[in-house]
């Protein structure tokens, strides 16, 4: 394809009123931390979708690239610009909801990070994952809070390129930074194995409802 070609951006992949629209949902939702239940309320869910969308958003940006539709350096562009967006600082909202905006902007992060790492190539081929994570994790507790995000990227990386996250090592990740991420990550996973509309879309199917 032409490089000309390669470089058309149909439409925005994500906008400022989507991620509006999802924190006006957020404050609709009244969620409050219960530590009485033991499954998440309904009222959780609009959290989960929230990093649904812009995963998905990511998703449709990486399958352009991957059919030659958009170079990397035009993926990477678009993605930079929906970081910019959604991990943007949000105005307080009450006390637990913020606590879960700021739930769902770390696991946008790693995932993001990995949707950038993915286009730009920035990962060694035949490392294993379960190798990845623990080095994550080590670099974490040793504070290098860069190359652990490194290492998450190119777990996200490999996710992309169809490789599974190992079950057994997810189940006993400690708590931190990197569990967030990695819950990016999974997310990622997630999508990929279930509707593929994403690999099939119209220039102007962009959904603007929310």
């Amino acid at each position: 394809m032409p490089e000309q070609e390669m470089n058309q951006i149909p439409y925005e992949f994500y906008t400022q009123k989507r991620w509006e629209n999802w924190l006006a949902r957020a404050k609709e939702s009244g969620f409050e931390i219960k530590e009485s239940e033991d499954e998440p309320g309904k009222e959780s869910a609009v959290f989960v979708n929230m990093v649904d969308d812009v995963i998905l958003a990511c998703l449709k940006v990486s399958a352009r690239f991957e059919h030659g539709m958009l170079s990397a350096e035009n993926s990477l562009n678009i993605l930079v610009e929906i970081r910019n967006l959604v991990l943007d600082e949000v105005e307080p909202i009450s006390e637990d909801i913020d606590l879960m905006i700021d739930s769902v902007q770390t696991s946008l992060m790693g995932a993001l990070a990995a949707f950038e790492c993915y286009v730009m190539g920035d990962y060694e081929e035949g490392i294993n994952i379960e190798e990845l994570i623990k080095a994550a994790i080590v670099a974490e507790e040793t504070d290098d809070l860069e190359m652990a995000l490194d290492y998450t990227a190119q777990c996200g990386a490999f996710v992309l390129k169809g490789e599974n996250l190992p079950d057994e090592i997810m189940a006993e990740l400690p708590y931190g930074i990197v569990a967030e991420w990695l819950d990016g990550i999974d997310s990622i996973a997630a999508a990929m194995v279930g509707s593929d509309s994403y690999k099939e879309f119209e220039e102007d199917d962009e959904d603007t409802t929310l």
